[in-house]
């Protein structure tokens, strides 16, 4: 398993960090790709939507959800 890297990035204007591990960074850079934004502003989207929880399990949480989605079968 690789070790978390950590970046920084700035959200709403406040600089900020989050440390991953490296599959998550190409995760998080892929989905992004898909949806033609910068990672930045993905996880801004996440960093709206993760309540009281760490930015950087909150972005582990939203991929696996993100994939899991794409898993399923279509109405399933």
């Amino acid at each position: 398993m690789s070790r978390p890297v950590k970046r920084s990035f700035k959200i709403d204007g406040h600089p900020t960090s989050i440390s991953l591990e490296q599959p998550f960074w190409d995760a998080l850079k892929d989905v992004a790709a898909s949806e033609n934004e910068p990672v930045s502003r993905l996880i801004s989207r996440i960093d709206a939507e993760r309540g009281s929880s760490g930015l950087s399990s909150a972005v582990r949480v939203w991929l696996l959800a993100h994939y899991r989605a794409c898993a399923r079968p279509p109405g399933g």
